[in-house]
C-alpha cells in the first residue's frame, strides 16, 4: 500500500501546501471522489498543529489502500486536540469540519511524536473512502455521549488495537 509523507514547518503556508499535496496525490491516483474532503481535512489538522502545538511543525502521512485513504498529522506536542461544544467566528471549527466530512472516522494516536517513533507527541488521523487504510487501523464503535463534553480527552475511547477514537455525539445535542 502506498504511503506519502510531507514535512510541514510552523509556517502560514503549510496548511495550503498540505492541502495541495494531498489533493495532487489523490487525483494522480484517480481518487477524485475523496480528494477534496481529504485535502480540506488535512488543511484543518495541519492548521491546528501549526497554531496550537509546540514544536517545529508537523509531519503529514497519507496512506492509500484501494479506495480507502488515511491521513495522519503527527507533531511533538502531547496536548490532545479539543472538540469544542461550539465555536466562535475566529476559531474552533476545524475538528467539527473533520468530524462531519469523515462521519466521525477520526481520532488520535497519543504518545507518538512526528511519526518517527519518538515518544511524547501525537498523531491526529482521519479516514475517508471504503474500509480502513494504513498501519494498525481499527475503528472502534462508540455510543453517543450524553450531556456536554468540554474536552476531547474526556471523550477519548480506546479500541482493541489502541487507537483513540472520539466518542460519537448526536448532532444538535446541546445538553
Amino acid at each position: 500500500m502506498p504511503e506519502y509523507t510531507l514535512r510541514c514547518p510552523r509556517l502560514d503556508t503549510s496548511p495550503r501546501i498540505a492541502r495541495d499535496f494531498v489533493s495532487a496525490v489523490l487525483r494522480t491516483l484517480q481518487l477524485d471522489a475523496v480528494a477534496d474532503d481529504a485535502a480540506l481535512c488535512s488543511s484543518e489538522l495541519v492548521t491546528n498543529s501549526c497554531v496550537h502545538a509546540e514544536g517545529a511543525g508537523a509531519v503529514l502521512q497519507l496512506a492509500v489502500d484501494g479506495v480507502a485513504v488515511r491521513v495522519t498529522i503527527y507533531d511533538d506536542d502531547p496536548a490532545l486536540p479539543v472538540l469544542r461544544e461550539g465555536y466562535d467566528g475566529e476559531s474552533g471549527r476545524g475538528l467539527w469540519i473533520v468530524d462531519a466530512l469523515t462521519e466521525g472516522r477520526w481520532g488520535i494516536e497519543p504518545g507518538i511524536g512526528m511519526g518517527l517513533g519518538r515518544d511524547g507527541g501525537k498523531g491526529v488521523w482521519f479516514e475517508l473512502g471504503g474500509g480502513a487504510a494504513g498501519r494498525g487501523t481499527c475503528l472502534a464503535e462508540s455510543t453517543p455521549s450524553p450531556g456536554r463534553v468540554s474536552s476531547y480527552a474526556a471523550t477519548l475511547a480506546r479500541s482493541d488495537c489502541g487507537h483513540g477514537v472520539p466518542a460519537r455525539r448526536e448532532r444538535g445535542n446541546k445538553g
